[in-house]
């Protein structure tokens, strides 16, 4: 595997595969990779001849100083993982190298579907999102890009930027992937203590519940019950609880509202201990009516 740390490294090493006619594959990420990610670049894999994978932290989607400090950052066991899944390049720049000329500003906006949810709760992180994302389609260009569905607004929003600014670009979503108990495999999760991850899997557990109800009480009153079985719990403090349109990331407010639906959640998990300042979680599922 070849590891590249600019971009005009990287844009001699791609330019060269494709004059010889070479399809590739881009999963980016935020490094402290998992199975999910690994099942990303195995996607990748399958379906193109090259497959390019980005490790950034960037710092222009953290609206918290403290969350951006303390995400894993785990580097050379990120490049052994992706070696054992023959990853074929590893673009990974320096916050230098991606904004050479300090802090910038994305200059588009993806109207209502950015400011629901994590928009709601998270001022600027979609901005940011899409700053560095359209950068490294840029540096990358690649045929297909890789993005998994436990990110679903994120997913959404890049769809969008794909189809503004790099329509021939295919956008690949990728089911979400799982833990035994149902916790979505995240990389933040490395940073949840023993209790705090046995109380994680709820957040699963109540989006199926919710899936059971469909049609049983009306929207509202389905959603208020998942709320108040997640927040009966001592260790999770919940930010959202959503059942939403999946085109639209906008909130349902009957059951005849049109097709596909999806139950988004994001919550604080802390185990109310001196060192723990908690990991905020977020998952999803697709309603089944």
């Amino acid at each position: 595997m070849q590891r590249i740390h600019t971009a005009s490294n990287l844009s001699n090493s791609l330019d060269a595969l494709r004059k010889d006619g070479k399809r590739i594959g881009f999963v980016p990420t935020m490094g402290a990779l998992h199975k999910g990610h690994l099942a990303l670049i195995q996607q990748a894999a399958a379906a193109n001849d090259i497959v390019v994978c980005s490790i950034f932290v960037n710092p222009a989607q953290f609206n918290d100083i403290s969350d951006l400090n303390n995400y894993p950052r785990t580097l050379e066991s990120d490049a052994a993982a992706l070696q054992s899944v023959h990853c074929d390049m590893l673009f990974a720049p320096e916050v230098v190298e991606m904004y050479p000329n300090g802090p910038e500003q994305f200059e588009h906006t993806f109207g209502p579907i950015e400011q629901v949810m994590e928009g709601n709760h998270r001022p600027g992180h979609f901005s940011g999102m899409a700053l560095v994302v359209d950068k490294l389609f840029k540096m990358v260009m690649p045929h297909r890009a890789y993005f998994g569905e436990k990110d679903f607004q994120q997913l959404a929003i890049v769809k969008l930027l794909a189809a503004k600014f790099h329509p021939n670009m295919e956008i690949v979503p990728c089911p979400t992937v799982r833990e035994v108990d149902g916790l979505a495999m995240s990389s933040r999760n490395k940073l949840l203590s023993t209790i705090e991850r046995a109380a994680a899997p709820k957040l699963y557990e109540v989006l199926l519940q919710i899936n059971e109800q469909i049609y049983s009480a009306p929207i509202e009153e389905v959603r208020m019950k998942a709320l108040a079985e997640l927040n009966a719990s001592p260790y999770i403090k919940t930010h959202y609880l959503e059942i939403v349109n999946s085109n639209t990331l906008q909130p349902l407010t009957s059951w005849q509202d049109p097709a596909p639906w999806r139950a988004c959640v994001a919550a604080l998990i802390a185990d109310g201990s001196p060192t723990s300042k908690g990991v905020r979680i977020i998952d999803n599922f697709a309603l089944k009516p």
